[in-house]
């Protein structure tokens, strides 16, 4: 079958824009590297709260739209792999967050009480927390019963391999548009984390700066509690370093002193895709076609998701 538009890449920025494309009856393909579940993507946190990314304004925007959508997917957690979890960001108060926090149903300030030890305010949310796998999976078969398709193991030499195809073409490749566009903007901030066994949390906690290397944060998850973190730009190595997981484990302890002698399930590395300010903007090709790009969204591709696959579809539709 012809192919409408041909979404470039797997992970939550494809599969979502891929999703709204889809149930707007559009026939949509998407072409990946690799599957949904060896994507970046996959081990992510995942949280819904805007980190290392930029504009400001757009993310506000975007940020919120996926909220919404995402607390609604929250209603069916089994099938959907969201739920809305209670949580405290430490180190800031509400109005340091930045402008999309006003629009967070019930995020507040900590009460004294509530503080956690060693900080002297943080703020109080419940917001979707994601188990990935299970997240992916879903999009995928909302997808596919939408009537569109994912061909993993096709690498791309270039987008023009794909506008061959198909009269629209999304490039959500992430870190992969830096060779694929090419777009030397783009570049890798590594997170390592650890799972552990769930010594008995049921909320989750994050403490991160945007420009440190190092953060503090503990999700709970259906298969135990993911610790981190790093935020390392510019460093591409996959390979978990056990003295860095030391140090994440001990610093999550002095929140929860149970993750300390939790048992270790996994050791997990990602890249997320960095740039300057998220691309998203549409240009036509020599040939006559539409590219859409939807990309660099660093470390809140899962925060922005459905917000940026609306906008896609609204230049894929102008």
């Amino acid at each position: 079958m012809a192919s409408d538009v041909i979404v470039v890449g797997a992970g939550i920025a494809g599969l979502t824009s891929a999703v709204v494309l889809a149930e707007r009856g559009l026939r949509v393909a998407v072409w990946s590297r690799e599957a949904p579940a060896e994507t970046t993507s996959a081990v992510a946190g995942a949280l819904w709260w805007p980190y290392r990314i930029d504009p400001e304004e757009a993310v506000a925007a975007w940020s919120l739209r996926s909220l919404t959508v995402l607390a609604a997917l929250a209603a069916r957690p089994e099938e959907t792999g969201v739920r809305l979890v209670a949580g405290t960001y430490a180190g800031a108060g509400p109005a340091e967050l930045g402008p999309w926090a006003a629009g967070v149903p019930g995020l507040r300030a900590a009460m004294r009480g509530e503080l956690p030890p060693g900080y002297g305010r943080a703020v109080r949310a419940h917001v979707p927390l994601l188990d990935m796998p299970a997240h992916l999976a879903y999009l995928q078969r909302r997808l596919a019963a939408a009537g569109g398709s994912v061909t993993a193991g096709r690498p791309l030499s270039s987008l023009a391999e794909a506008a061959r195809r198909a009269p629209t073409v999304v490039n959500c490749t992430g870190l992969g548009a830096r060779h694929l566009v090419p777009d030397p903007g783009v570049y890798p901030v590594q997170g390592q984390l650890v799972v552990v066994e769930n010594p008995g949390v049921h909320e989750w906690f994050a403490n991160a700066d945007d420009q440190g290397t190092d953060s503090v944060y503990v999700f709970p998850q259906p298969y135990g509690v993911v610790l981190g973190g790093t935020a390392r730009s510019h460093v591409w190595d996959r390979a978990p370093v056990p003295s860095t997981a030391q140090a994440i484990i001990a610093r999550c302890a002095r929140v929860h002193p149970g993750l300390g002698s939790s048992r270790v399930l996994a050791h997990r590395v990602g890249l997320r895709p960095a740039r300057a300010a998220v691309r998203l903007e549409a240009e036509t090709l020599p040939g006559g076609g539409r590219l859409v790009h939807n990309y660099g969204h660093g470390g809140a591709g899962v925060t922005v998701s459905w917000g940026c696959a609306e906008a896609v579809a609204g230049l894929v539709g102008g």
